[in-house]
């Protein structure tokens, strides 16, 4: 990891925990293991205040773009759960890419599929939305 560890912004920080949280009731595997993913990071990483985050840090509304071994190119937007929408490349911060990507910066490895098709994938650039003023707002279960 190209800071030692994930990074996040403080606020953003527990609104991402407070999804991890919500969704744990879920029973499907792969999702419980995408959630426990996000709870492993979240434990490890840095919390820093807005103007100490990276520039390069995937974040939330963030727009990433991740590269694999074999060419493929995938271009998507980092987003809360009740703001997926798949054919806009819109995905969830608690889907297993979201979780993989969410804290760290450009040129970090990932490693994204479940158990047996797992593939490699590096991060190639990422973008910052002006949604990311938002994030700012106080916690609320109705976003999530």
């Amino acid at each position: 990891m190209k800071y030692g560890s994930l990074v996040f912004e403080k606020s953003e920080f527990l609104k991402i925990k407070q999804y991890q949280e919500l969704n744990v009731m879920i029973e499907d595997y792969a999702h419980k293991n995408v959630l426990d993913i996000l709870h492993q990071h979240l434990v490890t990483a840095m919390h820093l205040d807005e103007i100490d985050i990276p520039y390069d840090i995937i974040r939330m509304y963030s727009t990433v773009t991740v590269k694999g071994s074999s060419g493929i190119q995938q271009k998507f937007q980092l987003v809360p759960p009740k703001k997926v929408e798949v054919k806009k490349n819109k995905i969830s911060v608690v889907s297993s890419l979201g979780a993989s990507v969410i804290g760290r910066a450009v040129g970090d490895k990932i490693s994204y599929g479940l158990p047996g098709e797992m593939m490699s994938l590096v991060i190639e650039k990422v973008e910052h939305s002006s949604k990311m003023e938002e994030k700012g707002i106080e916690i609320n279960t109705e976003e999530v």
